[in-house]
């Protein structure tokens, strides 16, 4: 039975810090071109109910019978995470919800765990994370946030592959090259030479004994990315891999940054969106080991097109001032609004109204078509009572009819823009917007929905929805 992708996106947040402005700042530190910035709003199940939107848009009829979330920086501990992608796309209640996390090596694990399990049915893979350091550090700088998603399928008629997976191997050892105290946001890594002298031949090891396994010789891999926190070892096995002039892909490190555990998905969709029918795919990813998948793409990637693809988020992006950074980040205070923070979150009327929260299910009359937002159980026209259908709105295109700029409210980062939307297939309601110039918005801007965090307040988030500007070739549609 042949297992492989069926689906597949990354999700890059819209903001970029440009490494040049650390060097500005404080003299040291920097370096040059982008990393990407999640939003005040943004954490990793965000981020990742972005990815597994853009992956399953792209694959109509897709049904998962189960979502891993994999991220080495959970928005929280104990409670599952998973859960909420799972809400946020609607998905029904018999589809598992399971977090893999903890490490950075749990995304290229829990894919090829995926990929290893044939008739096992579908499973989305999700995978996201957020990386940062202390000011200046290479951590900062090398760092990036980001998300992916891949739905992983049997070969079928319902669910044509795009990528087929051919084999791979891993290989796993144990020493202490990069660690982060339980509690602590700040990772901490050894000498770096140490940890090169360790990954180089982990990586040799896995990329000969994957080839094997997969039935390939390192001429006919068209398209390999070799990934890593550790860059100088990602380098040094990516040198050595024997591959032709030109299969060595883009690994997004100055453009993006490196996404920990989300980075070994992130770059190959990047490959995969690139790639036309028939080619070898491959990415080899270093951490605590190394991961060799390995894929040759099938005829039905020329009928697929990616709901946004890599490039065009990567290009779409718009840079951050290095102190909206360092305050989004929570390494320095600004003095906040001078209003009474939010209070906690109802997690039972939360728990009532879970398909509006969190996906923006309303409610439309039987009998008009009224369309209600937030539902509502009588009508706005003609008065029906308890006769309305759900009807989802999170995918749907927007149009500001009126906006207004707030300076007082409360917010991590003021100002809050307020917009009134109306929706293609009706439907109206005020929405607050993101990633967003105030100065930029007009009447008449097309928006999107996305998932964001509204506060947080006693380590309770409060996740909803906001609108962005549909800025991407695919985003307004």
């Amino acid at each position: 039975m042949t297992r492989g992708i069926a689906g597949i996106a990354g999700y890059v947040p819209y903001r970029r810090l440009q490494r040049a402005e650390v060097a500005r700042l404080f003299g040291t530190g920097g370096g040059r071109g982008a990393r990407s910035v999640a939003s005040h709003d943004e954490d990793t199940t965000t981020m990742g109910v972005e990815a597994a939107r853009l992956a399953l848009k792209a694959v109509p009829g897709a049904a998962p019978g189960a979502v891993w979330l994999a991220t080495a920086t959970p928005a929280y501990l104990d409670k599952t995470n998973a859960a909420t992608v799972h809400a946020a796309l609607r998905l029904p209640s018999d589809v598992a919800a399971y977090d893999f996390g903890g490490a950075l090596r749990s995304g290229a694990g829990a894919l090829r765990t995926a990929l290893g399990a044939p008739g096992s049915g579908t499973t989305l893979v999700v995978t996201a994370d957020l990386r940062d350091g202390l000011p200046t550090s290479a951590d900062e700088s090398a760092g990036g946030d980001g998300a992916a998603a891949v739905l992983v399928a049997d070969d079928s008629p319902g669910t044509p592959l795009l990528a087929e997976y051919l084999g791979g191997a891993s290989v796993s050892d144990e020493f202490v090259d990069r660690w982060r105290p339980a509690g602590e946001r700040r990772s901490r890594t050894w000498e770096e030479r140490f940890g090169e002298t360790r990954y180089v031949p982990l990586g040799a090891e896995a990329w000969e004994a994957g080839l094997k396994a997969a039935g390939l010789t390192p001429g006919e891999v068209d398209r390999v990315a070799v990934t890593g926190m550790h860059g100088r070892a990602a380098k040094a096995v990516a040198r050595a891999l024997g591959v032709r002039d030109g299969a060595l892909a883009d690994d997004l490190s100055t453009t993006v940054g490196q996404t920990g555990t989300a980075h070994p998905l992130l770059v190959l969709a990047a490959m995969v969106e690139e790639a036309g029918p028939g080619e070898v795919v491959a990415v080899l990813s270093l951490a605590d080991g190394a991961d060799l998948l390995c894929f040759r793409t099938t005829e039905a990637r020329a009928a697929w097109t990616p709901a946004e693809t890599v490039a065009d988020q990567v290009a779409a992006g718009a840079d951050l001032p290095y102190g909206k950074f360092l305050s989004w980040r929570g390494m320095v205070t600004p003095e906040p609004p001078r209003r009474p923070e939010p209070p906690r979150v109802s997690s039972s009327a939360a728990g009532r109204n879970e398909a509006w929260k969190f996906g923006f299910v309303g409610s439309e009359d039987r009998s008009t078509g009224a369309v209600h937002l937030p539902p509502s159980r009588v009508s706005m026209r003609g008065g029906a009572v308890d006769d309305m259908a759900p009807v989802a709105r999170a995918d749907a295109v927007g149009t500001i009819a009126t906006y207004t700029v707030d300076r007082l409210a409360y917010s991590p980062s003021p100002p809050i823009v307020f917009a009134v939307l109306d929706f293609e297939g009706g439907g109206r309601f005020p929405v607050e917007l993101t990633d967003v110039d105030p100065e930029a918005v007009s009447i008449g801007d097309r928006v999107v929905m996305t998932f964001r965090r509204l506060y947080t307040a006693d380590g309770i988030h409060d996740y909803f929805w906001k609108a962005r500007p549909a800025r991407t070739p695919a985003g307004d549609g």
